[in-house]
């Protein structure tokens, strides 16, 4: 096994020596919470002292004294922006301190239970419905060790959209990459264990078994494609584990190649497009964005760079207010004349994009789509979107079931068609999908 684990550090030793160095370096000045781009729009925080929020929220960590409105209202509305952490002038790093702190109350009042059982079930009826047996074999099932230059992690939550992982395949192919693919609930972060349940101890046994699951393969590079788990494994537990690989994620990968992609880049494509980013990781955006000017043909008209890590339930939802301020101007830019398409980021970015572009009238890309067409390769379709377009859940649940039969999914129609509009929209992040906590 290519790494050296630390085993005698549970997860739960690392996150109070963690909180130790923020409660050194901590002076509750308030920087992080003038510098964020919730406090505007999020009920009773506009008016609120900064620094009595941010002395709320670490006097419950420390005293477990009652947190007061503001400072959990600032806690649940984080989206991840980052904006907090170069105005820190203790070099505190506010993201990880909030992240921290909404593990421990996700413990003590969690009203999302059972999450990762549902997503588990969820992530398996959604990417059933979309692919044959073998596809979803191959994100699901573990990969048989051996040695391998690359581990493509998908992540979870991201193979509720398979065409896009499989558009980094085919360019990882191209590319002749010696890779093999990771994922799915078998092989999780530990973010849902540790943030979303509160249960520290677990999610550092869970990051500890993938950790090491990756190194039985030997591999230079771990390339992740989930933004929660590049956060979460490269900012949040940072140094929890000792590893002989380097974390990076897929896009910063394919800027090193950035020489080798353009001699690819066989097809021009001529098309005007606003491209989707997050403040929340900028450098990824500006990845993309260094990618998507190598393809001929193509210009970027606008950046429609928005709140948050990434969309969905641990980003941009998380302030809903702010969110739908911002996401009214990316509808703008997209339904420009000059305009042929928006570019979305990530996979729940995808998710929510395409819903509104169905909405408002415009198209929406993925941006491994222009890649792989760019190299003159046909991109992996969208799976997920012809069922988004019944508009009928039963009728949808009828169209899944041979390919859920084939998967080995058995489940009453009625059923399917009654939890579907959750399990399409990751309602186990809001307390929802009951049903498949049992």
């Amino acid at each position: 096994m290519n790494q050296a684990l630390s085993a005698d550090l549970t997860l739960e030793d690392y996150t109070a020596k963690t909180w130790d160095g923020i409660l050194a370096a901590c002076t509750r000045c308030g920087k992080c919470v003038e510098a964020c781009p919730v406090v505007p729009y999020a009920p009773g925080l506009a008016d609120a002292d900064p620094s009595a929020v941010v002395t709320g929220l670490l006097d419950y960590m420390v005293h477990a004294t009652p947190m007061p409105a503001a400072s959990a209202t600032w806690l649940s509305q984080c989206n991840g922006c980052g904006d907090c952490i170069p105005a820190c002038p203790e070099s505190v790093n506010p993201r990880r301190m909030v992240t921290l702190a909404f593990s421990k109350v996700s413990k003590t009042d969690n009203p999302t239970p059972h999450t990762f059982r549902k997503m588990a079930r969820a992530i398996r009826i959604m990417v059933s419905m979309q692919l044959i047996p073998s596809d979803v074999a191959r994100l699901l099932r573990p990969p048989r060790a051996r040695e391998a230059d690359v581990i493509f992690y998908t992540g979870c939550n991201p193979i509720r959209t398979p065409h896009v992982l499989f558009n980094v395949m085919t360019i990882l192919d191209e590319l002749d990459i010696d890779y093999e693919v990771m994922g799915g609930p078998a092989a999780c972060c530990g973010i849902v264990h540790s943030k979303w349940e509160g249960e520290v101890a677990k999610g550092g046994r869970v990051t500890e078994q993938t950790l090491t699951k990756f190194g039985d393969f030997s591999p230079d590079k771990v390339l992740s494609w989930c933004p929660s788990c590049q956060l979460h494994l490269g900012e949040t537990i940072k140094g929890y584990r000792q590893v002989k690989f380097d974390l990076d994620h897929i896009t910063t990968f394919l800027t090193e190649h950035e020489a080798d992609l353009k001699k690819r880049f066989i097809r021009p494509i001529d098309k005007r497009v606003v491209v989707h980013t997050h403040a929340g990781m900028d450098d990824i955006g500006n990845n993309v964005l260094r990618l998507l000017r190598c393809i001929p043909g193509l210009t970027i008209v606008e950046v429609a760079e928005e709140a948050g890590y990434t969309c969905g339930a641990s980003g941009s939802n998380r302030s809903p207010e702010l969110k739908a301020h911002q996401r009214a101007e990316t509808i703008r830019l997209s339904q420009r004349d000059d305009v042929d398409a928006l570019v979305s980021l990530f996979h729940p970015c995808h998710l929510q994009l395409a819903t509104d572009g169905r909405k408002h009238g415009f198209a929406v890309v993925n941006f491994t789509e222009l890649l792989v067409q760019a190299m003159g390769a046909e991109p992996c379709r969208d799976t997920v979107e012809p069922f988004r377009l019944i508009d009928d859940w039963r009728e949808i649940a009828r169209e899944a079931a041979p390919m859920l039969k084939a998967n080995g999914i058995d489940i009453d129609l009625d059923e399917l068609a009654a939890v579907l509009p959750e399990v399409f929209t990751s309602a186990e992040f809001r307390g929802g999908l009951c049903s498949f906590a049992r």
